[in-house]
């Protein structure tokens, strides 16, 4: 929303500029703090009381992995397709780039209040349930942006896959912690922002020729149906059987 602003008033080329400039002094402020409390120091890597074994079973690996695909298919799914809603909306109902700018961040601005909420839901009712229950809103979400006019539903859709997105995030990321122990527990969580960020790179040139093909709605059309099918799938695995958290 600030950006928006700033592109408004001085230009796009402003906007980076401006949003650049607090960035690098940030980084820099963070890094001498980050030194004086100790972060920058190498860890010792002998733990002789770190437990030998990895306590997994095929069921538990089995959740994992279902867990972290649909994690990564939420993050990905979403991302892609609210990378293409400024020139959905500029195409489609003719406005002006600073109304698909101001989508665009409606859909990450609900990161403002959707982690801390997915962080809360998921200590009261399990990560399972609530990523479940996301990851099945999102799919709708996704098809009713093709069916959404540029009035308040449109509005309400970016900011349900936002909320989505942003509650999905932090409850990946505490299920994998919390289920992996700690010798390759950094690996694991490598793979999934790998995938989660990175899967965009891939589904976002296919998504694109999906529109210049067959047009935006149904191609979005088509990705809400991959999740919700994803999602469908997954939950065949996830919610049978529970474990708790690997023993540290």
């Amino acid at each position: 929303l600030i950006a928006v602003g700033i592109a408004i008033a001085l230009g796009w080329r402003g906007s980076f500029i401006a949003l650049a400039i607090p960035t690098i002094i940030l980084g820099i402020v963070l890094y001498f703090f980050l030194g004086r409390w100790g972060f920058t120091r190498k860890v010792n890597k002998e733990t002789p009381n770190a437990p030998a074994g990895t306590p997994y079973t095929p069921t538990r690996l089995r959740r994992l992995i279902t867990f972290t695909v649909l994690g990564v298919a939420l993050q990905a799914l979403i991302f892609s397709t609210v990378s293409f809603i400024p020139l959905f909306v500029v195409d489609t109902f003719l406005v002006s780039e600073a109304v698909g700018a101001g989508l665009l961040s409606l859909a990450h601005f609900a990161g403002l209040f959707a982690g801390p909420v997915g962080g809360f839901l998921s200590d009261r009712f399990g990560k399972v349930p609530v990523l479940l229950v996301v990851s099945l809103i999102a799919g709708p979400a996704i098809f009713l942006l093709s069916q959404a006019s540029l009035n308040w539903s449109i509005w309400l859709v970016v900011l349900a896959m936002g909320t989505c997105q942003y509650i999905g995030m932090p409850v990946s990321e505490a299920y994998i912690i919390s289920h992996t122990s700690e010798r390759n527990r950094s690996t694991i969580l490598g793979i999934y922002y790998f995938a989660s960020r990175g899967g965009p790179g891939i589904i976002m040139p296919a998504l694109g020729y999906l529109i210049d093909r067959f047009g935006f709605r149904t191609s979005f059309t088509a990705v809400g149906a991959v999740m919700l099918a994803v999602t469908l799938v997954c939950s065949v695995f996830l919610w049978g059987s529970r474990d708790g958290p690997l023993p540290e």
